[in-house]
């Protein structure tokens, strides 16, 4: 009867082992999980990527994006790449079925077409790839990321799109079913070496017993047995004489027990993936970062170097429009007419000493940085805007840092912007503080001159328009200083005051005294009006670039003029 038991068990042991090695080796489970895009999914010209699949199932993932010709995948935060997207047709890939194969896409139907994003402003990268490309999911900062992928904007975007996540398959029973399969073999061992050894010991026939016999039972007895006497120190004794011994059955099926309830616990736990329309971190305030405001400045520094050197305000389009634009189109026409005329002072992105970074996502968005490269004697503060996600940063402002000015502080997280017409912490609005700097520069005796303290752009202002006055006996002249356009921006500093960008045109006009009384132009002027002198009137316009720091409410009541520059860009002859 034991070898038979050995048997069994010995069988039951090497295929518990067989099973339990298998599920270890070529019968374990793929460790990932591969999800592609559905066959039917429609053609659209830009597919968006949210970033949280990277982890959607845990562990890190591999984006696998495929096609025959060039492609861009760009990174931005998520209403960077709707203002992008914004009335074009998209897909969106969100989501993955329950079993990790299949991603889950919602088409929306727009235009066919899009501009390239290739190098667009408002991504923080784009990556230029053909043929298979892997994307590991490296976002640039924290919070909300997406992906954008096109070809040119024009042809559909490539939907050879796959994301490979680990599986997360388990063998709970590959453990056990080895541990128990080793116990059965033991067992099956034990049980046949009992059965050899008992055999040996018998010295009879097979099945002979020599331990004492029990009792018939007797008429009247209160026992149905004979009591079998046990012996200090030994065994208990079956009633045909062998030893009884802890079973190797009984021994191996407690030990599985414990070793399943210890490997099947862990298993029982369910790992759970964010989903990517749960709530996540909101965006950083920020509208740049670091490395973008770098390639921007670059960028623009590149353009105004070519429009410099070639005197062609066409090679300015793409980077510089608003104020900037204006006074180089028009130095270069003057420069054109006067061989000695100066040229204004280059922009450089080398040297950045610190930068405002502007936490509005609407747009127009505007940004501030200060650099200091070869050829700027002093700082320059560069004024950039964005008009929308689409377009690029233009630099609409760039004046020098006046001597002996400090700039603000700003935080580093990203500037507040403060509406023109807000009062809320400030000693002046941003409005009033521009009207107060204007006046201070027309009147020599202005109302503002103990509020904006005179500085060498005050002063030298001041003097010229005396000097026109004093160099032109037979005309009347009048000076005025008003802001134009929509360019002017206010940012919170560190302390609770303002910086205030503004544009200002200085418009100087004169008519003669008397009747034949000639007024005569200067050669700059002159090559701007199309003729030197005149009887009937003179007009100059010059556009000034103004930076201003407001105080905070509670302090000091000075307002300081901190940067400003005046560039002739305009004049005529009545």
């Amino acid at each position: 009867m034991r070898l038979k038991t050995a048997a069994a068990l010995l069988l039951l042991g090497l295929v518990a082992l067989v099973a339990g090695i298998g599920q270890l080796s070529w019968w374990a489970p793929n460790d990932r999980v591969t999800a592609t895009i559905p066959a039917d999914t429609q053609d659209a010209p830009l597919t968006v990527i949210d970033n949280r699949l990277g982890d959607l199932r845990g562990g890190e993932a591999t984006l696998t994006i495929r096609s025959e010709g060039s492609f861009v995948l760009a990174t931005g935060r998520p209403d960077d790449v709707a203002g992008w997207v914004g009335p074009a047709a998209h897909n969106t890939i969100a989501g993955a079925s329950d079993d990790g194969k299949v991603l889950t896409v919602q088409h929306a139907d727009g235009e066919a077409s899009s501009p390239n994003p290739a190098g667009a402003d408002v991504f923080a990268s784009t990556q230029n790839a053909s043929g298979e490309y892997e994307y590991h999911w490296d976002v640039p900062d924290n919070g909300e990321w997406q992906l954008m992928l096109a070809t040119d904007g024009s042809a559909p975007a490539p939907k050879d799109i796959s994301i490979t996540w680990p599986s997360h398959a388990t063998t709970p029973w590959a453990v056990p079913l080895i541990v128990i399969g080793a116990l059965l073999v033991v067992a099956a061992g034990v049980l046949a070496f009992l059965h050899t050894r008992q055999a040996g010991s018998h010295g009879g026939p097979s099945g002979s017993a020599t331990g004492p016999w029990p009792r018939r039972r007797t008429p009247g007895s209160t026992t149905a047995t004979a009591a079998v006497p046990r012996t200090p120190g030994k065994a208990p004794r079956m009633a045909d004489g062998a030893t009884r011994r802890p079973g190797a059955v009984r021994l191996g099926a407690g030990l599985a027990v414990v070793v399943l309830g210890l490997t099947a616990a862990p298993a029982a736990q369910a790992t759970t993936a964010p989903s990517p329309g749960a709530t996540q971190a909101p965006s950083a305030g920020r509208v740049l970062l670091d490395d973008q405001l770098t390639r921007i400045l670059e960028q623009t520094a590149n353009a105004v170097q070519a429009g410099d050197d070639a005197k062609d305000a066409g090679k300015l389009s793409l980077r510089v429009g608003g104020s900037a634009l204006l006074a180089r189109t028009q130095n270069y026409k003057v420069r054109a007419a006067v061989a000695s005329a100066p040229a204004l002072s280059p922009v450089r992105a080398a040297d950045l000493r610190t930068s405002v970074i502007t936490t509005q996502r609407e747009w127009p968005r505007t940004v501030m940085a200060v650099t200091q490269g070869e050829g700027n004697t002093t700082p320059q503060l560069l004024t950039l805007r964005q008009e929308s996600a689409r377009s690029n940063y233009k630099l609409i402002e760039a004046a020098p840092l006046l001597p002996g000015a400090t700039f603000p502080a700003t935080p580093r997280s990203g500037a507040e912007q403060v509406p023109l017409d807000s009062k809320a912490g400030l000693a002046y609005t941003p409005a009033e503080a521009i009207a107060g700097v204007a006046d201070r520069l027309t009147y020599p005796d202005s109302v503002w001159a103990d509020r904006v303290p005179e500085n060498a752009y005050i002063k030298d202002t001041i003097g010229y328009q005396g000097d026109i006055v004093k160099n032109g006996p037979n005309g009347n002249f009048t000076a005025k200083h008003t802001l134009v356009g929509n360019e002017a921006t206010a940012f919170r500093t560190a302390d609770g005051g303002a910086v205030v960008l503004a544009p200002l045109d200085f418009v100087f006009e004169g008519t003669p005294k008397a009747s034949g009384d000639k007024l005569t132009l200067a050669d700059d002027a002159a090559a701007l009006a199309g003729g030197k002198e005149t009887t009937a009137g003179i007009s100059l316009t010059f556009r000034e670039s103004l930076v201003i720091v407001v105080p905070a409410d509670g302090g000091a009541k000075e307002v300081t003029l901190i940067g400003a520059t005046r560039n002739l860009t305009g004049a005529a002859l009545k």
